[in-house]
């Protein structure tokens, strides 16, 4: 579980923006420290910009956990998960995104922002935020995923 009082980084192309907005201020209201990383309008922007930053910031270990957001999630996802120890998972209900925590130890929660309402894309970051990896079996697994092969 995420401390409320934690760091969370966050970041969106433009096509995320306007939730990355939503989610952003609902964290702060909570007491959350969110750096964000971009967007910062709906200028059109290229999704690798916000996803590298985000993805360095998790990995490098100063913020435990990140947000990335583009219209269907799979540019952040992909940008993100080029880098050991980044496992961003693109949650769009609530049992793939309660799994993504359980037995994937997801750090970073990617969301299609042209997909998800408001209130539902915030409900998936809740759950992000509280929910614990299980361990076990699951992390042997978690650690075969930056073997180089």
């Amino acid at each position: 579980m995420v401390d409320p009082a934690g760091k969370i980084a966050i970041g969106s192309d433009h096509a995320g923006f306007l939730l990355k907005e939503d989610i952003l201020r609902t964290l702060q209201e909570k007491g959350y420290k969110v750096p964000d990383f971009a967007a910062f309008s709906e200028e059109s922007m290229d999704y690798p910009e916000a996803a590298h930053p985000v993805a360095l910031s998790v990995r490098s270990g100063e913020y435990p956990v990140g947000i990335l957001l583009c219209g269907s999630g799979n540019g952040v996802a992909m940008v993100a998960n080029k880098y050991a120890g980044i496992r961003a998972a693109i949650c769009w209900n609530e049992e793939i995104t309660r799994l993504a925590r359980k037995h994937n130890d997801a750090n970073i929660i990617v969301l299609p922002a042209r997909f998800l309402p408001p209130e539902e894309a915030l409900g998936f970051v809740q759950i992000f935020l509280s929910t614990e990896f299980e361990g076990g079996r699951h992390q042997r697994r978690v650690e075969k995923i930056d073997r180089v092969l």
